[in-house]
């Protein structure tokens, strides 16, 4: 038998209070309208119900699920009538008692940005044209002509928000939603704005400049405040998000800050010992030295010739490993060179 109590997380003689806490936190996590699980919603529920009433707490500690009058979900036992929609439901979604009519933002705007990996040695300037809502010059963004008197809306009486019943299969439920007269303002205007029809907003093309941070990765995404739709009737505008994409298409390799690089010598030299020329990503040289008995795949770190870390403080380190070419073709000479090292036991 499911046990209600580890349902809900809570231990056997939690309070009421403690139990409409645990199924707060839980129906936030795994409500269906939020991406949840709607079978896990559903078992959260009918705990929370048969708990948060004394009556028929007291019949499951004693009897369990199958006692008198217990029901369940499926069986009619709890409909939405049950819960307390002014207390849990306007919370949950976001409407707490005596929290006040919210301004909601305006929605945030998702772009893609390609660049490069050379670039990313630096900080970036980027300009971007979108086409957007942005705030109405005409009335300042409020959705009236100033001085505009307002009145109590009439579908929510003022309160920016409405019950809507919704079903499920669990029976019928309930959901606090924003008032769609006055997109939650509470009031209308007794006059709109001519321009942007009451809605404080218009669309239209702008441009935006930001920074691309040096040593970004492909992935990772830029949050730029305030770039994206400005919100109706005055209200703050959402966030441009910009999701960088960043090209490679140099001979090096990257993993987070470090770069890797394949250098590729002669079998003399690595028999030998000698110095080579390391190219950088920011196109200059460094001068690395190959001890004699180097072996394939020997790996040398040039430390701080990597990329830049994101968080602005130092850089990473470039990683060589050697790769010793064997020549297909010989010359006269060379196999007769070769030949004496043989002798030699080399």
């Amino acid at each position: 038998m499911e046990d209600y109590y580890k349902i809900l997380g809570v231990s056997r003689d939690a309070t009421k209070d403690e139990i409409k806490k645990a199924y707060r936190k839980l129906a936030h996590k795994h409500h269906p309208d939020k991406g949840g699980d709607e079978g896990t919603f559903k078992k959260i529920s009918e705990a929370y119900h048969t708990l948060s009433n004394d009556e028929k707490r007291r019949q499951y500690d004693n009897f369990g699920k199958s006692g008198p009058g217990m029901g369940g979900a499926g069986a009619g036992g709890f409909s939405a009538e049950d819960f307390d929609f002014g207390d849990i439901f306007e919370d949950f979604f976001g409407f707490g008692r005596g929290s006040g009519r919210k301004k909601r933002r305006g929605e945030d705007i998702k772009v893609n940005i390609t660049t490069t990996l050379e670039k990313v040695l630096e900080n970036e300037e980027r300009v971007v044209t979108l086409k957007k809502m942005v705030a109405c010059s005409s009335c300042d963004g409020e959705g009236s002509p100033s001085g505009t008197k307002k009145k109590t809306c009439s579908t929510c009486g003022g309160k920016g928000k409405v019950k809507k019943e919704a079903g499920g299969f669990w029976g019928a439920f309930a959901q606090i939603v924003t008032c769609s007269d006055c997109a939650g303002e509470g009031e209308i205007p007794e006059k709109k704005c001519s321009t942007c029809d009451g809605e404080g907003r218009v669309q239209k093309n702008e441009e935006i400049k930001f920074n691309i941070p040096a040593g970004i990765d492909s992935g990772q995404t830029l949050r730029v405040p305030q770039k994206g739709n400005a919100g109706r009737k005055g209200s703050p505008p959402g966030d441009l998000l910009v999701e960088i994409l960043v090209k490679n298409n140099t001979s090096f390799k990257r993993r987070g800050e470090d770069l890797y690089y394949l250098a590729s010598i002669s079998y003399t030299k690595a028999a030998l010992g000698d110095k080579i020329e390391i190219p950088l990503l920011s196109g200059k040289k460094v001068s690395l030295k190959i001890p004699s008995g180097t072996v394939p795949g020997k790996v040398f770190r040039i430390s701080g010739k990597g990329l830049p870390r994101l968080s602005g403080y130092g850089q990473g380190d470039l990683y060589v490993t050697i790769d010793v070419i064997v020549p297909k073709k010989l010359n006269k000479k060379q196999k007769e060179l070769l030949e004496e090292l043989r002798k030699e036991g080399m």
